[in-house]
């Protein structure tokens, strides 16, 4: 049996066999940790490929998020431009609309005061140039005068006046009872004595329907006068 080393005293040195094993195997442990820091082996590259890959593949999924964010957001701003557009181009549409309908009123309303005004100074001109007949005879003469003279009926004052004082003194209601006329049903009345059938063909329109009216009855007499003779003024006894 072999003594144990006591304290104080060194190790026995290494065999030659021990020496040799304690070389090989340090050897081998470098050249395995060589092995595996080698740049050209193949798990060394491998593993730094994707060591480098790895940030790329990260930036371009940010990029492609940041990419579909910014189109997402472009397509909303473009949206809400063209609803405010339409927007306000409807409410540019519906003033101007609601402008055009007050200037339309407006014009309107202010044709309508011009026509009215125009119509107002158009008959108070008409009623200031309308003549004013008296109710007499004189009046009755001159009011058949015009007429006459606007239907084309020839005739004058004082053709009119001398017949009218001949055949009635001047009385509007003055009737003859007894000549051929008033035998045969038909008798002569009036300013100027007509005989309704007389009166009847050439009553004068725009005058009245009434034989004793005296303006109707004179130009009724005159329009009869000028056929026959030519006008009342060649009329100098019972015609």
């Amino acid at each position: 049996m072999s003594k144990l080393s006591t304290p104080g005293h060194s190790r026995p040195a290494p065999t030659k066999t021990q020496k040799f094993s304690i070389a090989g195997v340090a050897t081998l442990g470098a050249a395995a940790l060589a092995f595996s820091l080698v740049p050209g082996s193949a798990d060394a590259g491998t593993e730094t490929q994707s060591i480098e890959a790895a940030p790329v593949a990260f930036k371009q999924n940010v990029d492609a998020q940041q990419a579909v964010r910014a189109g997402v957001i472009k397509q909303h701003n473009t949206a809400d431009k063209q609803a405010k557009d339409a927007a306000a181009a409807k409410a540019k549409a519906e003033a101007d609309a609601a402008a055009k309908k007050r200037a339309d009123e407006e014009a309107a309303a202010k044709k309508k005061a011009e026509d009215e005004r125009k119509a107002k100074e158009a008959a108070s001109r008409a009623a200031a140039r309308k003549p004013v007949y008296a109710n007499n005879l004189d009046g009755w003469i001159r009011q058949s005068l015009d007429i006459m003279k606007a239907k084309g009926i020839p005739g004058s004052y004082e053709g009119l006046h001398r017949n009218i004082i001949r055949e009635s003194a001047g009385d509007p209601n003055a009737k003859n009872g007894w000549d051929i006329n008033a035998i045969n049903g038909t008798p002569s009345v009036g300013l100027l004595q007509v005989i309704q059938p007389t009166f009847n063909a050439y009553h004068v329109e725009g005058t009245s329907t009434n034989i004793y009216d005296p303006v109707a009855n004179i130009t009724a007499a005159a329009n009869y006068a000028a056929d026959r003779y030519g006008s009342m003024d060649n009329v100098n006894s019972a015609y």
